[in-house]
C-alpha cells in the first residue's frame, strides 16, 4: 500500500525485453534506499513493483506482460523521469489516501490552462472508471494522490499547486499524454457491498436498473 504522497523523482536508466515482459532500471534520485530490501515494492507512476535487485543508486524490476497492457509503462523510454514512493509502513503519514498501486487504467490529458501560479488539467478517464471518480473525492494519477475539483462525464479537473507540480513529473504534462490512473479503493469496495448476495454472481454490476429497484434512484 501507498499514500499518492511523491517521494522523489527518479529516471528510467535501462530497459531489457524479457520475451514478452520487460526488466527496468530506475535510478533513484534523492529517494532513500537504506530501509529498503530486496522483495520490498515501490511504486513507479503509480505501478507497484517488486525490486529484485539492488545496485545501490536505485533497483531493478521486471514488469509484466499484465502490467505492460494495462500501464503507460509499455511506452515508457529510456531516461524518461517517473514519480517514486516506497510502500507505507505503520509509522507512515496519511498524508494521501491509501492507494493500492494497481493501475486501474489509462487516462488522457485533455487540456492544460494556467490559473494564477496553478496549473488546471482535465483528464479523460475510461468510461468504465468514470462511476468510481467524485467531485472533490480521490483519485490517483501517476502515484500521486490528488483532489478532484470538477468532474463533467468521464472529464476530471485538477487544480495543481506549484508544490505539486516541482515534486512530480506533472509539470511535463501536456495534452495528449496518458497517465496511470487508480481510483479511490472505497469506491470499488463500496460497488461490492451494494450488490450484496448479487456480488457472487458473474457478471453482476451496479446499473441504472439495479439502483432503482433498492430506492436509490427514482
Amino acid at each position: 500500500m501507498f499514500t499518492g504522497i511523491i517521494q522523489a523523482i527518479g529516471q528510467v536508466s535501462a530497459i531489457e525485453p524479457k520475451g514478452q515482459d520487460t526488466r527496468m532500471r530506475i535510478h533513484t534520485g534523492k529517494l532513500d534506499l537504506s530501509d529498503v530490501q530486496l522483495g520490498d515494492s515501490i511504486a513507479v507512476n503509480g505501478v507497484c513493483l517488486t525490486a529484485v535487485e539492488l545496485p545501490g543508486d536505485g533497483f531493478w524490476a521486471d514488469v509484466s506482460q499484465e502490467t505492460l497492457a494495462k500501464t503507460s509503462l509499455a511506452d515508457i523510454a529510456l531516461d524518461q523521469r517517473v514519480n517514486l514512493e516506497k510502500a507505507l509502513t505503520p509509522s507512515t503519514r496519511l498524508g494521501g489516501h491509501l492507494v493500492s498501486g494497481h493501475v486501474d487504467g489509462l487516462g488522457e490529458v485533455i487540456s492544460r490552462k494556467p490559473a494564477g501560479r496553478s496549473v488546471v488539467f482535465e483528464i479523460e478517464a475510461p468510461v468504465e472508471l468514470a462511476k468510481y471518480i467524485a467531485k472533490k473525492g480521490s483519485i490517483c494519477v501517476d502515484g500521486t494522490s490528488l483532489t478532484v475539483n470538477d468532474l463533467t462525464g468521464a472529464v476530471f479537473s485538477l487544480n495543481i499547486v506549484p508544490h505539486t507540480l516541482t515534486e512530480t513529473i506533472m509539470d511535463e504534462y501536456q495534452a495528449g499524454r496518458k497517465v496511470n490512473l487508480e481510483v479511490d479503493i472505497i469506491a470499488r469496495y463500496l460497488e461490492r457491498l451494494l450488490l450484496g448476495d448479487k456480488a457472487a454472481q458473474a457478471g453482476a454490476g451496479i446499473t441504472p436498473e439495479f439502483l432503482a429497484q433498492h430506492g436509490f434512484i427514482k
